[in-house]
């Protein structure tokens, strides 16, 4: 039995020092002083032994237990020891070495000119309102003067839920919520998203943007329409850009005008991108139709007020020279990188 106490230290010796790892040492571990390892084997014989070899061998077996104990326990602290020592050399940051640059996000080429657009009609003392996108056929058309066998609807063709519920067409339908529910002065601005039932080609989309915009008041006039599009155009164009007023018709105002802004390329002289005009169509505006105001609750003959609806794509095609609307919503980051 003392040579097998002696055969198992030394070749225990052996096992855990060529240890490598925390999992080997604990199967060691198990297989020498588990319930079923070999010094534990070892033990169960000492009932076999005489009176006189009992204490000899029980002082040599506890001996030989602690030795391995104190083996297993060293060889588990170096063995942790190691494993941090890598870990932390694995995850060791150089703070001498230069940081890496994140990828900076950038706004959409409409969302920079719309947040423009708003800027400088907060200058000029107005508010920026929102409206549903689903909405109701009167507000949409009716409360527009555009009763359900009105011509120009024919002309805003767009996306009906129901016969009653359509996808807006114009954000004018903002205007009516805000003139039944607010008393004048009003001076608003509503951009958003509107809806038409278009082709897709390179002006036109089913879904695109507006900026409208509204002033009621006592004494409101055309000349105070004028004088705020050329302010915005001047803001948006620089102080050389010169709008003109032409007669149109809107069904919602009266008088009406298309408004047109001096070519960008000819300064007026005529070219090939404004067709020879010298000047470009860009919005719609005109004098708030009185019928408009009295089905708000709005006494006409008291008060007076413009409104104006220009697209914001079409702005956004003018500011940086894109040709096709398209590119405003494919998605290509290879368009879209090139706007800061």
């Amino acid at each position: 039995m003392k040579e097998q106490l002696r055969n198992i230290e030394e070749k225990a010796r052996d096992a855990i020092s060529s240890v490598t790892d925390l999992r080997a040492l604990d199967d060691l571990r198990v297989s020498l002083l588990g319930k079923k390892g070999e010094l534990t084997a070892i033990l169960k014989q000492m009932g076999k032994l005489s009176a006189e070899e009992r204490p000899a061998m029980g002082q040599l077996a506890n001996r030989v237990r602690a030795t391995l104990e104190q083996l297993l326990s060293e060889k588990n602290a170096a063995l942790h020891s190691a494993a941090q020592a890598a870990r932390l050399g694995a995850e060791r940051v150089d703070i001498t070495m230069p940081g890496k640059r994140p990828a900076a996000g950038r706004l959409h080429p409409l969302q920079i000119v719309e947040n423009e657009v708003k800027e400088i009609f907060l200058g000029m003392g107005f508010s920026v309102v929102d409206g549903p996108e689903v909405e109701y056929d009167y507000y949409n058309f009716e409360a527009l003067n555009l009763p359900p066998d009105h011509p120009a609807r024919d002309t805003q063709d767009t996306f009906y839920i129901t016969d009653n519920i359509l996808l807006r067409t114009q954000t004018s339908s903002v205007q009516v919520h805000v003139m039944e529910n607010q008393k004048p002065p009003i001076r608003v601005i509503s951009p958003g998203r509107v809806y038409r039932s278009d082709a897709v080609d390179a002006t036109h989309s089913p879904l695109f943007h507006q900026v409208e915009g509204l002033v009621v008041d006592k004494g409101i006039t055309m000349a105070d329409l004028k004088g705020t599009l050329e302010m915005l155009m001047r803001r948006l164009y620089g102080d050389d850009c010169k709008i003109r007023l032409r007669p149109h018709h809107f069904p919602f105002t009266e008088p009406s005008a298309e408004v047109d802004v001096m070519c960008f390329a000819c300064h007026g002289a005529g070219c090939r991108m404004c067709k020879g005009e010298g000047y470009i169509e860009l919005l719609g505006a005109g004098m708030v139709h009185p019928k408009v105001l009295e089905g708000c609750g709005i006494d006409s003959s008291i008060y007076s007020g413009f409104a104006f609806g220009l697209g914001l794509e079409r702005i956004v095609m003018r500011r940086y020279n894109i040709s096709d609307m398209r590119l405003l919503f494919e998605n290509d980051m290879r368009f879209l990188e090139q706007f800061r």
